[in-house]
């Protein structure tokens, strides 16, 4: 049996054409379009490479022996290919005849060295006032949800949120492909696993999610949700466990509710529309919107309160705490920007102070207005 560090030696040498580019600190994507099309992201802006790799056979052998290694199969009767590196990067290929113009291959760089939040606000994706709140809301056991684009900051804002968690907790963590770097000690990490060739020895998120609440879990952090394992967690949710946190695809706020909507009705479980959206709303305390813009910066554009909703009007009912308002363009062609509170003092103010935390003053619009009248004096 090959040893794991020469199966890994070898693996990334098969990979060389793009070697320098995965031991690139700066480089957060490398998109591969056939043997000779090669585009990398830097800081969120995209930049073709001259560098190719010499033959479609050299490109197909690095992916098999990247299935090989995450323990999966590709060919042409299984095109698609969703695997990581050994330094954990993500890697998603499509081979022909689904990928027409050749095989099509995107690396998702997996960093060593966590975002922190204090790297966060150097990097101007929220401000000092909205860390507070986040440290409040994430540590009185709120449930928060990560949205946003793909390639927008979810998994770094979720790995940022991880360092609120009072230090106690244990935390269990549910993933597809581990990406996660939870900046807590008392940390289980599960990982879903696809099916072998002949269809058995699958595990899926929702397998782990249940077994999961046997584990005696402080928090529960699900990677990203994608399916009917949304209608899991928005149950337990409502049942006792708070603190929860996630990620999902969205592009608003509001959408975040439809999606979850959606994803829940893909479980066996066929509850009414009326009592499902009841659920979500009661389930759901806190969105975090995450943005990349229009000159690659990764930005907080809301922080937003779900409050419930409306059985008559048939809406969810949603407040901006804070909210991002845009200046067009400096002369760098940089988006300006800022990340304001919005004045409105959130539902969940009483759970807040019942949990032992204090009010923001950001979220203390009763606060803003005693000072303003004493200075107005």
């Amino acid at each position: 049996m090959i040893p794991q560090r020469i199966f890994e030696a070898t693996l990334l040498d098969l990979l060389w054409p793009v070697r320098a580019y995965l031991d690139d600190p700066e480089v957060s994507e490398i998109l591969i379009n056939g043997v000779d099309c090669i585009y990398v992201e830097r800081r969120g802006k995209l930049a073709k490479v001259p560098d190719v790799f010499p033959h479609l056979r050299a490109l197909l052998a690095a992916l098999r022996n990247i299935a090989q290694y995450s323990g999966k199969f590709v060919d042409e009767e299984r095109p698609i290919l969703e695997g990581r590196l050994p330094d954990g990067s993500r890697i998603a290929a499509v081979l022909p005849p689904i990928a027409r113009n050749g095989p099509s291959v995107a690396i998702r760089r997996f960093f060593q060295e966590t975002l922190t939040v204090e790297r966060l606000l150097k990097f101007g994706s929220f401000t000092p006032e909205v860390s507070q709140v986040l440290e409040v809301l994430v540590g009185a056991k709120l449930n928060v949800v990560v949205a946003g684009g793909t390639s927008s900051g979810k998994t770094s804002m979720l790995n940022a949120l991880s360092s609120f968690i009072p230090e106690h907790e244990r935390v269990i963590v549910i993933e597809d492909s581990a990406e996660l770097q939870l900046q807590r000690a008392h940390v289980v990490q599960l990982e879903a696993r696809a099916a072998d060739a002949k269809g058995r020895g699958q595990v899926s998120i929702r397998d782990l999610f249940k077994t999961t609440l046997r584990m005696r879990p402080d928090r529960i952090v699900i990677g990203e949700l994608r399916g009917g394992e949304a209608l899991d967690l928005i149950q337990a949710m409502t049942s006792g466990h708070g603190g929860c946190l996630t990620t999902l695809h969205a592009t608003y706020p509001r959408d975040v509710l439809t999606r979850l909507e959606t994803m829940a009705m893909m479980s066996d479980v066929n509850l009414p529309l009326p009592a499902l959206r009841a659920q979500i709303a009661s389930a759901i305390n806190i969105v975090v919107q995450v943005s990349r813009l229009r000159d690659g910066s990764r930005k907080v554009t809301h922080i937003s309160e779900i409050c419930g909703y409306s059985q008559e009007q048939q809406k969810y009912e949603i407040q901006d705490l804070f909210r991002r308002e845009f200046h067009g363009l400096d002369a760098e062609k940089n988006v300006r920007s800022e990340l304001l509170p919005t004045g409105y003092t959130p539902v969940c103010a009483e759970l807040l102070l019942a949990a032992g935390y204090e009010l923001p003053p950001a979220l203390d619009q009763r606060n803003r207005e005693r000072n303003g009248h004493a200075l107005g004096n």
